[in-house]
């Protein structure tokens, strides 16, 4: 068994929604900016912490929602692997962004 890609997480501290909206088998999907705050990796046995330059980072993370749930506030959320090395690397993407 291979050792899953490292994930930030973030606390959600505000969703913006925007007026880009995507058609999912009849379901209208709305394009969203989340401000997270990052928090630290996610499911990590080693205990590793993110570094010290980005504890409490403010990231932009660009996600689709529908459901009422997907605009709660406080909740965390998980970056996907490339994301959570983007910001790493300092590189924004089109849909992680500082």
């Amino acid at each position: 068994m291979t050792a899953s890609p490292k994930r930030l997480k973030g606390k959600v501290l505000a969703v913006e929604k925007t007026t880009e909206v995507e058609n999912r088998k009849g379901e209208k999907w709305v394009k969203c900016i989340f401000t997270l705050q990052l928090i630290g990796f996610s499911r990590d046995p080693s205990g590793e912490l993110i570094p010290q330059s980005m504890k409490k980072k403010r990231i932009k993370l660009v996600r689709y929602c529908l459901y009422d749930w997907h605009y709660k506030l406080g909740t965390e959320k998980t970056l996907e692997p490339d994301e959570t090395a983007a910001i790493l690397a300092g590189n924004p993407t089109p849909t992680v962004f500082w």
